[in-house]
């Protein structure tokens, strides 16, 4: 018969294959595990933009290195390094790291979570930081629950929010957290990070499919490399397809393309140029469709809605003017909204501002009457003020006669009165001229009934404006 086994040993082998196990299930998720998390930073050099935080001397980056992390708030769009920025804090702190995804934690888990972090100072002297994802969806109680430990500073909280977290977390738990802000990623970033994850697809790329893939991850790095990792995918496919013997694995425009499910659109330095002018000239024509057609074009390619909107907002005053006073304010608004509410849902009020603007009447009587004042305040002559129309308020302006025959206009029932208003040299000269279009008109009748009778109407000129 045969002896049973050692205890010890019994008890150790199972270990030792469990582990075993393990270790190559970790191996084994690792290579399948998707680019984006394969790229993960293990440094904080490592670390792809976000420089305003990471930076040399940086406040966050100082907090991380001295291991001295207070309960912070990292908000900022996906894909900008959040979760990533916690799993380095996690590598690199003394303090127990534990982790919580507010969409399926409960109060109970909290509440477990609390229980081991005070048995865990108490027998170990040893703090706990907790990074919290998607807190904002964390509800009132939830977060309630959070914050008396967050408070007596039992646990150091690491939350993480796409969301405005003045609208979406306790304004309590916000007071006692420091907030930082994480930025999109830029061009530079972006194609930083796509380098990287070439080298770890082992594939090469072409610049035309790199730069798509950077426009169209609008800052997301982690779009930018799933899209990546789908290209190089289809790159690896063809190319065995074509099995051309000592041809390198690449990256070409139609795997970018075919991986964003979208065409890519042709639009350098000089399409920038043509198609803000087409825009503009669109506009200025009175074609709502066509200015629709170029403005989905250039938020298609990524052209900044900023700058979008400042042209709209030149173009209220320059050729809509006063035939339609609103259109300013429209545009005004239009471009509050892109500041105030972000893209994409700021399409909407860039869209309504370019229907406004080309369905309003036009009319660049006020550019060309500011262009007629500017020639006469450039030329020759001494421009001095008329002196019934110097400031007369301060001790002594009355002894040089200051403000002497000044007609007030409030005096007078129609509130008007006729006077010199300009030096003269340029007393007479007619700038504005308002056209017949739209509220212009209204404009032209009110000047005529107060116009000189010695000068006659306004003369209406139906070409310009």
């Amino acid at each position: 018969m045969a002896l049973p086994p050692d205890n010890r040993t019994a008890g150790y082998r199972p270990t030792v294959s469990g582990d075993l196990f393990a270790s190559a299930a970790t191996e084994r998720l690792a290579r399948r595990a998707p680019l984006a998390d394969r790229l993960r930073p293990t440094r904080l050099d490592d670390v792809v933009g976000q420089e305003h935080l990471l930076g040399p001397g940086r406040p966050l980056r100082r907090l991380i290195e001295a291991d001295r992390l207070s309960s912070v708030v990292l908000w900022g769009p996906p894909g900008t390094g959040k979760t990533s920025l916690a799993r380095l804090i996690a590598r690199v702190t003394a303090q127990e790291f534990a982790e919580l995804s507010a969409v399926n934690a409960s109060v109970k888990d909290v509440r477990e979570l609390v229980a081991s972090a005070k048995a865990r100072l108490g027998e170990r002297d040893v703090g706990t930081i907790l990074f919290l994802d998607e807190v904002h969806r964390f509800n009132k109680a939830q977060q309630d629950a959070l914050l008396p430990s967050v408070e007596s500073g039992l646990l150091v909280l690491i939350g993480a929010t796409t969301e405005n977290p003045f609208f979406e977390v306790n304004a309590p738990l916000l007071s006692r957290s420091t907030l930082f802000r994480l930025e999109p990623l830029g061009p530079e970033a972006l194609r930083r990070l796509l380098e990287r994850g070439l080298a770890v697809e082992a594939v090469e790329a072409d610049d035309d499919a790199l730069d798509l893939l950077v426009d169209r991850a609008a800052g997301d790095g982690r779009h930018a490399l799933t899209s990546l990792e789908v290209a190089a995918a289809l790159a690896v496919g063809r190319a065995a397809e074509e099995a051309v013997e000592g041809s390198e694995t690449r990256v070409v425009l139609a795997d970018a393309e075919a991986a964003l499910g979208t065409k890519a659109l042709r639009y350098g330095r000089d399409a920038h140029y043509d198609v803000i002018s087409a825009f503009i000239k669109s506009i200025r024509g009175s074609d709502p469709d066509a200015g629709l057609y170029w403005l989905a074009r250039m938020l298609d390619v990524g052209e900044d809605a900023r700058f979008i909107a400042r042209r709209l907002v030149i173009l209220a005053s320059e050729d809509v003017g006063m035939a339609d006073p609103m259109s300013l304010v429209v545009a005004d608004a239009a471009a509050r909204a892109v500041e105030f509410v972000g893209l994409p849902e700021a399409k909407l009020n860039l869209a309504q501002a370019v229907v406004h603007l080309a369905t309003a009447p036009k009319s660049n009587r006020v550019t060309t009457a500011l262009g007629a004042a500017e020639g006469d305040a450039r030329a020759a002559g001494t421009g001095e003020v008329p002196i019934h129309l110097r400031d007369a308020h301060y001790r002594g302006a009355a002894q040089l006669g200051h403000g002497e025959g000044y007609d007030y206009p409030h005096d007078h029932p129609e509130g008007w009165v006729e006077q010199r208003h300009r030096p003269a040299e340029v007393d007479g000269r007619r700038y504005y001229d308002p056209s017949q279009h739209g509220f212009e008109n209204e404009i032209a009748e009110r000047m005529r009934s107060t116009q000189d009778p010695e000068k006659g109407p306004v003369e209406e000129d139906p070409d310009n404006g």
